[in-house]
């Protein structure tokens, strides 16, 4: 992540699942389980655990995303959860794929395959 697609200098375009966590997490801070959630109702696609942490995890070691830690209020046990926001990078990731996105659904409309 941050690699550039060789043509003109544009970053790599992410994954669906990189695009999808940090989609869901431009309203603000959620755990693991919270994104999971978002991501099947937004996007339809349903991410296991291991696709989520793994994700997450690189994207943590990449600087998409950084862990704020919080305490749940809920439990008696005070379980710690691990919730993740967007760092700066990561709201210019999601910004630059969804310019190329958007810039494929044109393209897309112009060849009369979708109304547009």
């Amino acid at each position: 992540m941050g690699e550039t697609n060789g043509m003109s200098g544009s970053p790599a375009p992410l994954t669906p699942a990189v695009f999808h966590i940090l989609l869901s997490l431009t309203d603000g801070p959620l755990h693991g389980y919270a994104i999971m959630q978002s991501v099947e109702k937004t996007a339809g696609l349903q991410m296991g655990p291991g696709t989520i942490y793994g994700s997450v995890q690189r994207m943590e070691d990449a600087g998409l995303l950084k862990d704020v830690a919080e305490e749940s209020s809920v439990t008696a046990s005070r379980e710690r959860r691990r919730y993740y926001e967007l760092t700066d990078g990561g709201r210019e990731a999601l910004a630059a794929e969804a310019a190329r996105l958007a810039r494929i659904a044109d393209l897309v409309r112009e060849k009369d395959l979708i109304p547009g």
